[in-house]
Formats: C-alpha cells, structure tokens, sequence
C-alpha cells in the first residue's frame, strides 16, 4: 500500500510538471482540452462503471463515492453528506482569494427502465433502473471540467476556488433545493452545468417549475366476493382522484403538465385493498401557477377520499422553481462549444447508431447532426422538462449546456438513451461538454467583466422583494422516496 502511495504520489507530481510546462499566455483553452482529451479514457471508464452501478436518486452510494474519491486523488477537499444528504458533497480547490466558481455534478438513475449496451431493444432482467437520463456522463464529465481546471489554476497560479458540487436525486428528488436552502451557494459568484441530449447546444432558456407528492389512501379490507359491503377500497380513492384530475385538466392553463403514477394498488383482486397510493407531478412555467394548481389537486385527493369512504394524506417530494436564464452566461458558454466542436463518430458508433435509428421515430434528424452545434435560442418561457437546477438559477448566475451524448432524434427517458449512453457515443458527447465547461471556467476566472455582467443580469432577473421560498416547504430530504410504497410511509 505505501508502494503504491508513492507511485501514485510520483505520477501526480510528474503530470502536474508536464501540464505545467503546456500552459502558454496565448490559449490557456486549449491546454484544458488537452488536459482533458489526454484523460479521455480514463474518464469513460468512470463513467461507465456508474452506468453499470444505475443507482437510483438517494441511493447512489457507489456512484458518489467514486466521483467524490476521484476528486480526492486531484487534490480537491471533499465534504460529504451535506445539506442531511449522504450522497452530496462538495468538493473544493483553492489556492489564493478570487472568484468561486461551481460546478454541478449529478450521478442518479431513473428506476423502471433497463437495456443493454445494444442498439435493439434488450433489457437487463436483473437491474431495476438504468441511465435513461444519462447522469452517469453528466457527473464524470463535470468531475473532468473541475479537474482540468484546478490543473490549470495550479500551474498559473490562478487565485480563486473552483467548487464541485455533488448532487444526488435530481429525477424527483430535488437535493440541489436541499443544498441551496443550506447556504451552499451562498457564496459562489457563477455555477456552471451540462446535460447529456441527442443534440449540442447552450441556448439560454427557462424550464417548468415542478411540484410533486405522494397521495395515500387507507380504506378497509375485506373479501371482495364474500364480504365487500364490509370493505372501504384505498384504490378506489386513487381511481376517484385519478378521475377528477383528468377532468381538471381541461380547466387549467394550456401549459400545465400533470402526470400520474399509482405506486401501489393492493396485492390481490379478492381482497379490498386497505392501502394504496398514487404518485403526482404537476409543472408549469410560473412556480406561482405550479402551487395553485397543485392545491386543486390535494382537494381532488379529499374529495375522493370523502367519496369512497377511505382517508387519505400526502407528502410532498419536492418542489422546483422554473430555471432563470442567463443570456451573458450562455454566449460565452456557446462560443466554446462551438471551438470544441460536436461528436465525430467512427464507423463502429456509425453502424451502432443506424441500426438504432431503426426504432426511433422516421422524423428524426441525420446522424451527422452529432457533429453540428445547434444556434443559441433565446426564450424566457419555461417548457419541457423541469430540474432542480432551477432552484441553484435563482440563488447565483448558472449557466449550462447540452451535448450529443445519445443518437439524434433520441428522447430522454427512453431505452434508446441507455443504450447509447452505455457506450464511446455517450463518452465522447461528455468529453465534449466537460472541455466546454473548463474552457467557460477559464473564461470566468480571467474576464472578471464576465461574471460582473451575469451578476448584472441576473439582479435584474430577480423580481423586486423577492426571497427564496423553496416550494417543498421545510421538509427534510426525502431519502426514501424511491423505496416502495408502504401503509404510513
């Protein structure tokens, strides 16, 4: 073991002095890139040994522990557990007072979802989740960007912090809410991000706040054929409830989003299942809107339970605001994702790709949009998807970016997002959004003008008298959100 220390010890101090010897005045950029592309491999394995890990929001110990170990060995101090959250942490670099500049670092995987490493349709019988959402790259390639630039900022003596953090959850669990509720941004001046897509692109838009909750219903047992007068069904309070809501959703605002899932719905047809419950989203780009819609919906929940005969309560999940955008931000973001370019396939992910885009929809775009960087959009209004990211928006200026990390024309969420991710595709698309990121550090850490006008930007953002008042109230962390549902859990 004190062999291999100082080894280890050896090889850090001979990379530190090579890396050193790059650093030129004229392209600072170009030596992260380099720092990274040289590490490329090292960080596909990384990446895909939390692929293989697929642990789900709150549960991702193996998946935490390797990132935040592989930030330990690039000398970075780690603090774990924080914000009441085993697998968050933060880790941080500093040699001399400057800027402080974040990184976010996710690592979850969505449940209920599986597939091989293959372009046809082969689940993995033996996992119960899987990187539909590519977290797996999102985490490692942020780890690469923070890396790279700690690197840099060692051998130019660059003051200033660069800070990563390690977010749990964020499919439904909402920790970086947790983490900006406990002051962990407080004193940032620029937080940076990236997501896997189909697609490379930095465009400076607004997502769709999201409140969430578990709805459960208790009724009475009882046989269903010889005795059901005896019976109060807890499912029938969900159906009740699942009822009204559909009818709802004809009187609420055209942007709303409300989606269901019924989590536990009794065990056998013959007995009137005691116990059960439905699991609630509810988006729309006005966190204001998302809390008044989501009030109609808990008296749904009590209407139904009067109705049936059963009671009900319900927890709050989580709660996200919509993301804020930041147009300084995303310029400089996009103009160094179009210096490192999109992802050249070879002819092994070329093949790989055309026999997926087999089961993908006839509209979708050519491979060669992998290879392309998308213009930059601007639009206030939030759509799509939601994120606790939004949370970290309001609390310091963020910016991120997308990378082709999956086969263009892929959903998120889908198998076709596993399986490409499980593979170079995903790795290269994360190289690419990982360069993008430390060039964009660079950038911050020696244009001060540069985080002087995100600041600029995102006070002006801020409506007047407004304070932050996270829409999950004071709740603590939900860590077993995704263990399965259970009577007074």
């Amino acid at each position: 073991m004190i062999k291999e220390k100082y080894f280890l010890t050896l090889f850090a101090g001979l990379t530190w002095m090579l890396f050193t010897t790059t650093v030129t005045a004229q392209d600072h950029k170009a030596t992260v890139a380099e720092f990274i592309d040289d590490r490329a491999s090292r960080y596909g394995e990384i990446a895909q040994q939390i692929w293989d890990f697929a642990e789900v929001g709150y549960l991702e110990i193996q998946s935490s522990a390797l990132l935040s170990q592989t930030l330990a060995a690039a000398g970075f101090e780690i603090t774990t557990g924080v914000a009441g959250i085993p697998t968050a942490f933060v880790a941080s670099w500093s040699a001399a007072p400057g800027p402080v500049v974040g990184i976010l670092a996710e690592f979850d995987a969505l449940p209920g979802i599986t597939q091989d490493r293959n372009p046809l349709r082969l689940a993995i019988d033996h996992k119960a989740a899987g990187h539909a959402c590519g977290h797996h790259l999102f985490g490692t390639g942020s780890v690469a960007a923070a890396i790279a630039t700690k690197q840099w900022m060692l051998a130019t003596a660059q003051p200033g912090e660069i800070r990563l953090y390690g977010t749990p959850a964020e499919e439904g669990g909402a920790a970086k809410v947790y983490m900006v509720r406990a002051g962990l941004f407080d004193d940032v001046d620029v937080v940076l991000h990236w997501h896997p897509s189909a697609a490379n692109s930095a465009n400076a838009v607004s997502s769709l706040a999201n409140k969430s909750a578990k709805f459960r219903f208790y009724g009475l047992s009882a046989h269903a054929a010889a005795a059901p007068s005896r019976g109060r069904s807890a499912l029938d309070g969900v159906e009740a409830m699942n009822h009204m809501v559909n009818l709802m959703r004809e009187h609420v605002p055209m942007e709303t989003r409300i989606h269901y899932v019924i989590t536990s719905g009794g065990a056998a047809p013959n007995v009137v299942p005691d116990f059960a419950e439905v699991y609630y989203y509810v988006r729309h780009p006005d966190p204001e809107q998302v809390t008044a819609i989501f009030d109609r919906v808990v008296r749904t929940a009590e209407g139904a339970a009067l109705g049936t005969g059963t009671t009900v309560e319900y927890e709050v999940i989580h709660g996200l605001y919509n993301v804020l955008p930041n147009v300084s931000l995303q310029e400089a973001i996009h103009a160094n994702l179009q210096r490192v370019g999109g992802v050249e396939y070879d002819a092994e992910e070329r093949r790989f790709a055309e026999v997926l885009r087999d089961a993908l929809p006839t509209n979708s775009p050519p491979i060669e949009e992998a290879a392309r960087v998308q213009p930059m959009i601007i639009s206030e209004r939030g759509s799509g998807g939601s994120t606790d990211v939004a949370d970290v928006s309001w609390a310091v200026p963020t910016g991120g970016m997308r990378a082709a990390t999956w086969v263009p024309g892929t959903s998120s969420h889908s198998w076709q997002a596993v399986a490409a991710g499980g593979t170079s595709i995903g790795n290269k698309g994360m190289i690419v959004a990982a360069k993008t990121l430390a060039m964009t550090a660079v950038d911050l850490f020696t244009k001060p003008e540069l985080i002087e006008s995100a600041k600029a930007e995102h006070t002006q953002r801020i409506p007047e008298g407004w304070e932050y008042q996270p829409l999950l109230g004071d709740r603590d962390p939900p860590l077993d959100y995704r263990l399965p549902a259970v009577p007074g859990n």
